[in-house]
């Protein structure tokens, strides 16, 4: 069955779906798509629907299926073996020679009404071309670009250009069997639609619950930049520990990292260098409650990011009231209105980055007030509930409200 015939067999009616949804990365992980997936799934139990989950086993004594809470509700995980890819600090993957059994076993014993895979590598690889034989829906999300993975790949840089071929054409081999295939934003999806083969690649935003975040618009008392995220190659963070030693010494600006990953005694070993020690924080991965309170107490998000499909922790920070400072690129500019929430600044310049810390951290009250109350108001469309409602609906082979 094609997407356009399950398309046009969808059915109007109201009642709950069985919904698989299918990561390559998930809880115990902490990056975006697996907070994505988290979210998602835990918003669709909320919403009455039979949730079940496909990821990678978290050790190798949590193999099989089991009920788990995630973001508060008990929803269905099947955990897969999985292997650790030891250049990387944590991420673990399925041999993708055995993915497509299980994916065949495991649904013809619970028969979804979709499968919405989150990457199209190993297990949504698996899932997507058993589910097409099966004539199940399929909605297929992409959080993926080669960058985010080259770091981890240990080729050489001759063949940067023969892995990007590859990886893109290993994404649309399965991108193709998919009723709608999404991303984040816009430029995420034309971004897509330029490398692949699909067309009509649909806008969703991750979304994320900002009632959740406290944004305090009071004076602060300490100049506080706070960067959240994956301490990885594509990231840059090397940038803004630059930026921040170009600041004024008498601003005594101190920076905030949050998160872990492979580069973080690199970045420690260039804050020595740079005689940042007393103005660095390596807070490392830490719970929910203390990233709330980390935001809240900062006086400017920045993030230097090279691939973002978008930044759960952009949104998060624009959430908790903070100026934004971004680099223009992928689809940060899409959180980003210059001069209104915040900045954007040319990718890898450390120098322009530090100009517009400088401005923030140096304006007046009123002046500040007005770019927080610009994040808080743009915040405002990546609601976790409208995306929600969008994948609903696709989920049913309905279009999305505007």
């Amino acid at each position: 069955m094609t997407p356009a015939t399950r398309a046009a067999a969808s059915s109007n009616d109201e009642r709950p779906l069985r919904i698989l949804i299918g990561c390559d990365t998930f809880a115990p992980d902490v990056n975006g798509a697996a907070r994505f997936a988290e979210r998602l799934a835990a918003g669709l139990v909320q919403h009455g629907h039979d949730v079940h989950v496909v990821a990678p086993s978290a050790s190798r004594k949590r193999i099989g299926t089991f009920v788990e809470t995630i973001e508060g509700e008990p929803m269905t995980l099947h955990r897969w073996a999985s292997w650790r890819w030891y250049p990387h600090d944590w991420l673990r993957f399925v041999l993708p020679w055995t993915a497509r059994r299980r994916a065949a076993t495991l649904l013809d014993a619970i028969h979804p009404d979709v499968v919405h895979i989150q990457s199209h590598i190993v297990i949504g690889r698996g899932l997507a071309l058993e589910a097409e034989k099966r004539g199940i829906r399929i909605i297929a999300t992409n959080h993926v670009m080669p960058e985010n993975v080259l770091d981890f790949t240990m080729l050489p840089q001759r063949l940067e250009k023969t892995f990007f071929r590859w990886a893109w054409q290993a994404a649309d081999r399965i991108l193709r069997l998919a009723d709608r295939v999404t991303t984040p934003t816009r430029r995420a999806a034309d971004f897509l639609e330029r490398n692949t083969t699909r067309t009509g690649v649909l806008p969703v935003s991750c979304g994320i619950e900002a009632g959740n975040y406290t944004a305090d618009l009071t004076p602060r008392s300490e100049n506080r930049v706070v960067f959240v995220g994956r301490m990885t190659g594509e990231k840059q963070i090397d940038v803004i520990l630059r930026a921040i030693a170009r600041l004024d010494p008498a601003l005594d600006t101190k920076l905030d990292l949050v998160g872990g990953g492979d580069q973080k005694k690199s970045l420690e070993h260039l804050t020595r260098e740079l005689g940042l020690e007393d103005r660095v924080v390596f807070h490392g991965r830490v719970d929910d409650e203390q990233l709330r309170s980390v935001l809240t107490s900062a006086s400017v998000f920045t993030i230097a990011s090279i691939a973002e499909l978008q930044s759960i922790a952009t949104m998060e920070a624009m959430a908790s009231g903070l100026p934004i400072l971004a680099a223009d690129a992928m689809a940060l500019p899409h959180l980003v209105q210059p001069g209104v929430n915040g900045f954007l600044f040319q990718p890898g310049n450390d120098a322009e980055l530090a100009e517009h810390l400088s401005t923030v951290l140096t304006a007046d009250a009123a002046q500040r007030e007005a770019w927080q109350r610009g994040s808080l108001e743009a915040v405002k469309v990546h609601d976790i509930q409208r995306t929600l409602r969008t994948f609903e609906a696709l989920y049913r082979g309905e279009t999305p409200a505007a």
